[in-house]
């Protein structure tokens, strides 16, 4: 397999030292010694970006050596020309680390003799024939986020942002050059600095891909109608993310518990791993190529619903989301794994939903047509709305600054309020109750449930023209009202 100029044509110890700093990912691969299963690696490479084996490295960074003699590197010649397809490979003695680099195969998919290869956030996976008929039913020599941005020069690059993006990933760069750490984290190769680069980068990414935007928004009510508050991010995708997250947290309700009688917990009323998830999966795989987009966080008086452009991949089905680990934009995934947002296999649907049932919430919801809509409904229990005691602020969140004891006496009075109104009026509605207490029809609901087990309510007659009848607690009977 012929290939282009290397990417690593200058490898040397100071460049490899500076990839073990940042840490193994979607194009690096640390092996303490020599086996023949590098052939596991090769493949995986070659079916993704490309990428580099360093041999004498440990998992956790440590250097150990290898030598690169006559031998070995005839062994290793010999694993990647029995590969299928064939695969070439470079060999450089850089320090005491041999540096082993694989080009992006030309030809994928490739095998070895144990089976197909992946890289998934710093790991190499073998994939099923699902994922394998999946993975390459889109043959797009060169996706949008790894092409060279027109217009865009390295001046353009922001080294704040380099900065606070290593810190945050945990990663000593030193002295080391601009162009040598983002060439490191495959941001840039010799035409130029690649979309992705400017998604992270770019000191003003917005001049030059618009799509590089979310619209964060919080709405009075369960419709898209009155808005109390909103933020428009034009900016890098890290900055998307923690904005994100800060809007969330903002707009959510959340109640305080004592652990153990010293410890203070918060706990929203969605989990926010799921919210942490459910945004950074929108900015992983959101279609970039389409421009004038953006990714929306909408969040109502019921629900949050994250939206983002693309849909499904070609060849996922509904059936199958949440089963098949595969990203539009495995660079941008990788960004985000090295920075620890991803887990080794990612949170993913199914951690998801299970998140959301330990919660004791709704199933999320998941739509794709021509957009990807995820859906997570919010706790009835403290879905409150103005009027209600605990809110700090109008129609945008309540934070109960108190222990679980103290939020069951909040859900007692609101017990209270809604039984003392059906004395009132046994034929009021749903919609009556929300309306004058201040809580969401799916929040009246709630309270009512927990009201007709604990039997303090019951109802007379059908949903449609029977009535509710309150009743009262004596010394040892119950007396309807």
């Amino acid at each position: 397999m012929k290939t282009n100029v290397s990417k690593y044509a200058d490898m040397d110890a100071d460049r490899v030292g500076l990839l073990i700093r940042e840490g193994e990912g979607l194009t690096v691969e640390f092996k303490e010694k020599y086996t023949p299963r590098i052939d596991e690696d090769i493949v995986a490479f070659a079916n993704g970006k490309g990428g580099l084996v360093l041999l004498g490295v440990r998992d956790d960074g440590g250097i150990v050596g290898d030598r690169l003699t006559n031998d070995l590197k005839a062994r290793i010649n010999s694993l990647a020309r029995n590969c299928k397809p064939e695969i070439s490979v470079k060999m450089v003695q850089a320090g005491e680390v041999i540096a082993i680099e694989v080009d992006e195969g030309k030809n994928k998919p490739y095998s070895c003799g144990s089976g197909y290869y992946r890289r998934l956030n710093g790991t190499t996976q073998k994939m099923s024939h699902e994922e394998l008929r999946v993975m390459f039913v889109e043959n797009e020599p060169v996706p949008f986020e790894g092409r060279i941005a027109r217009g865009f020069t390295i001046d353009a690059i922001s080294k704040g942002k380099i900065r606070a993006f290593t810190k945050e990933a945990n990663v000593s760069i030193g002295k080391a050059p601009v162009v040598d750490i983002l060439r490191s984290l495959n941001v840039t190769d010799q035409g130029g600095v690649k979309n992705v680069g400017v998604l992270f980068f770019a000191a003003d990414p917005h001049r030059f891909l618009n799509q590089s935007q979310m619209t964060l928004a919080a709405f009075k009510g369960i419709e898209k109608l009155h808005i109390y508050d909103r933020r428009d991010v034009r900016d890098d995708l890290l900055t998307q993310f923690n904005e994100a997250m800060s809007f969330i947290r903002k707009n959510l309700n959340v109640r305080s518990e004592i652990r153990d009688g010293v410890n203070r917990e918060d706990i929203y009323e969605i989990p926010l791993e799921v919210m942490r998830e459910a945004v950074v999966n929108a900015l992983m795989h959101r279609d970039y190529g389409i421009a004038g987009t953006q990714i929306n966080v909408e969040v109502y008086d019921d629900r949050v619903e994250i939206i983002n452009p693309g849909g499904l991949p070609r060849g996922i089905t509904r059936a199958k989301l949440g089963s098949i680990s595969l990203r539009r934009n495995e660079l941008i995934a990788d960004l985000f794994f090295r920075l620890g947002k991803v887990e080794k296999m990612g949170m993913g649907v199914k951690k998801m939903r299970e998140a959301m049932a330990k919660a004791g919430l709704r199933p999320p919801e998941f739509e794709a047509n021509g957009f990807f809509r995820a859906v997570f409904y919010r706790s009835p229990e403290f879905a409150l709305k103005e009027g209600v005691l605990g809110t700090e602020k109008a129609g945008i969140k309540t934070r109960v600054k108190t222990s679980k004891e103290t939020s069951k006496k909040t859900s007692m009075k609101t017990g209270e309020n809604i039984l003392a109104m059906i004395s009132r009026n046994p034929e009021i509605t749903a919609l009556d109750l929300a309306e004058e207490i201040g809580l969401t029809v799916q929040g009246i609901r709630w309270n009512i449930i927990r009201l007709r087990k604990s039997g303090r309510l019951r109802r007379v007659g059908p949903d449609k023209g029977g009535h509710w009848e309150v009743i009262r607690r004596g010394v040892g009977t119950r007396k309807a009202r």
